[in-house]
């Protein structure tokens, strides 16, 4: 099966700024602009755990908790496990995307692409995101 077959248009959501991306965003501009974008057509929307060390897939999960599932995509990625551990968002290393989710959750992120932690991180994105599948995973 082709990605085009999967996908329901030519554009899709980002999810990344609802991990709070470069600033601290309110539950309810959040919302908002989920909801925008699907009253405007949009059905693929991306995620990660990694945006807002899993915040984003929290607020696409509440957001679409009304929505009918088979008519929407979701995507998310793998690498990365958001830990249940409580860390210092300003100690953080990620490299040059140190700061890009300082205003996220403050749970430890880790990489790892190990077989256990991709089906983890799938297993936790699922919860995130209150749904039962997830049609594309990128690694």
């Amino acid at each position: 099966m082709a990605l085009k077959d999967i996908l329901p248009g030519k554009l899709g959501f980002g999810t990344a700024p609802l991990g709070n991306m470069f600033r601290d965003i309110p539950e309810q501009e959040a919302r908002a602009t989920v909801d925008a974008a699907w009253n405007d057509g949009i059905r693929y929307f991306d995620n990660a755990p990694f945006y807002g060390a899993g915040l984003a897939e929290i607020r696409m999960g509440d957001a679409l908790a009304d929505k009918p599932r088979q008519d929407y995509v979701i995507s998310t990625k793998v690498g990365r496990l958001v830990l249940d551990e409580i860390e210092d968002v300003s100690a953080r290393d990620l490299g040059e995307k140190g700061d890009v989710f300082k205003y996220g959750r403050p749970n430890k992120i880790v990489n790892d692409y190990s077989a256990d932690a991709t089906m983890r991180s799938i297993e936790d994105s699922l919860k995130r995101l209150k749904t039962d599948h997830i049609e594309i995973v990128w690694v």
